[in-house]
């Protein structure tokens, strides 16, 4: 009996924080749909890429972890998450800047003349006693002035917590950078088994396309000899053509996951390619789901992400509140001024001061209000995904175990059609009953067949959603489909 691998008959793990996209899939009698992975109101990042390097002739001999690999290199979704933790470290370096010291030059030639008319002084030089032509404008003069100046906060409790603050959130960027490598693993290995189990379609369509020409030749046979009636073959006939309809389908939902595939994984458009593995049934035996939370509290990023964000949102507040501290600021500048280089005078000015906030107007009171709120949010989100990770760990593990119980199942249920089919084939052609039973028993293989696809393809990627719920889909995904821990 071959190994094959399931069809998709429910839908992945709900994403975390900012990044959130389901890989869902829709039963069909022999018939293999493309995943879905999308975004509410748009189509998630995760399920294209950037395409590496350019198509070649040759073609591609494609593993899990070489999958995998290129995923991890390729995939949109991982690119954008790895950007928005470079956009996250710019903004913590704005928020430092605050409390660095800022240097600055500047050489300046000024040349000008004034309009003494125009400010007033050909009235009030007469009021002053003095005599004469007053010039409407002065003769040009010009000055030139080089001078470094450095300015210091010495003292800023707000600018130190928003500083603090962004430093957690860049924690927060690179923990969400890391929960969508886990990600990457989790659509990458999803993409996989479900090109897996598409070819297991094709070739339990092929082989029921075989035997369902096997009976319509013998059903013509027996018709010519006067054995069968022409119903017989014209049953016969159906059920071939329904079947060979049910292989063309499958050729095209195949050519159509490696599509997917290569879309996940960043391969160069048109290049083509091969999966060098299966995935058969391997056993997991389950540890105890206190040792399987116990992991993933301590190692789920997207857990320790949100933990960050509660600090920084913690920050924050005591930033917003510190709107009401005094601050202290220290200035100073030197350089050279005179009529040109040659004739200049060193000069120099040095000055402190203590800024105390009297009223702003309630500005400060507002941003308080904000922190809070957005501290609650935190909280309750942080809340929220622990009692989600609590319910992806139950939900992976009641998974796990249904799935191993349903492929035992649908192994032996494969098994007994294929004898009731035998025996309905030795009726038929012994005579003792028309080929109606025999149609049924093709029917009744059918099925079970697609059964044990989908139970043992439920069953592998059940391994998978666990490995990510405990927070080791990367480092762990090859060993849980091996049935190790």
């Amino acid at each position: 009996m071959p190994r094959f691998l399931p069809h998709p008959n429910r839908s992945l793990l709900a994403f975390a924080l900012t990044i959130l996209f389901s890989v869902t899939g829709v039963v069909a009698q022999n018939s293999a749909p493309a995943p879905s992975i999308s975004l509410p109101g748009s189509q998630s990042p995760f399920t294209g890429s950037e395409p590496e390097g350019k198509a070649t002739p040759e073609v591609l001999q494609l593993s899990l972890q070489e999958a995998i690999d290129r995923g991890l290199r390729n995939n949109l979704g991982l690119l954008l998450s790895g950007d928005q933790t470079l956009m996250t470290r710019g903004e913590r370096w704005k928020q430092l800047s605050n409390l660095l010291p800022n240097l600055s030059a500047r050489v300046q030639e000024d040349a000008q003349n004034l309009d003494l008319a125009a400010l007033g002084f050909q009235k009030l030089f007469p009021l002053f006693g003095v005599k004469g032509t007053i010039p409407a404008v002065t003769p040009g003069f010009s000055y030139f002035d080089a001078r470094a100046s450095v300015s210091q906060s010495l003292f800023n409790f707000s600018d130190l917590e928003k500083e603090r603050a962004a430093s957690e959130s860049v924690k927060s960027a690179t923990y969400t950078y890391k929960d969508a490598r886990e990600l990457v693993v989790l659509a990458v290995g999803n993409a996989y088994l479900l090109t897996i189990a598409s070819a297991a379609r094709i070739e339990t369509s092929d082989a029921q396309v075989k035997n369902a020409q096997a009976l319509y030749n013998k059903a013509i046979d027996q018709q010519k000899a006067g054995l069968s009636p022409a119903i017989d073959t014209l049953r016969s006939q159906v059920e071939l053509q329904t079947r060979q309809q049910q292989l063309i389908a499958a050729h095209n939902d195949f050519a159509k996951q490696k599509l997917s595939l290569a879309r996940v994984i960043g391969l160069p458009p048109g290049q083509e390619f091969l999966l060098t593995e299966k995935a058969p049934y391997q056993a997991l035996t389950p540890l105890p789901l206190e040792i399987y939370l116990e992991r993933a509290y301590a190692s789920r990023s997207d857990y320790q992400a949100a933990q960050a964000q509660v600090r920084a949102a913690e920050l924050s507040r005591r930033a917003a509140t510190a709107g009401h501290y005094p601050s202290l600021d220290f200035n100073a500048n030197y350089g050279d001024i005179g009529a040109t280089p040659d004739h200049s005078n060193g000069t120099w000015q040095v000055n402190g001061g203590l800024n105390i906030p009297i009223f702003a107007g309630g500005k400060t009171h507002s941003d308080v209000l904000e922190a809070e709120a957005q501290l609650k949010q935190t909280r309750s989100q942080l809340a929220d995904l622990r009692g989600r990770i609590d319910y992806e760990v139950r939900a992976s593990l009641l998974d796990l175990n249904s799935a191993a119980d349903q492929v035992g199942v649908a192994r032996s249920t494969v098994e007994l059609a294929e004898q009731t089919l035998t025996q309905s084939e030795d009726r038929f052609t012994a005579g003792v009953a028309d080929n109606l039973e025999v149609v049924q028993a093709q029917e009744s293989v059918a099925s079970a067949q697609e059964s044990y696809i989908q139970s043992l393809y439920a069953h592998n990627l059940a391994k998978i959603e666990l490995a990510r719920a405990i927070g080791d889909a990367e480092q762990g995904v090859k060993r849980y489909l091996k049935g190790e821990h």
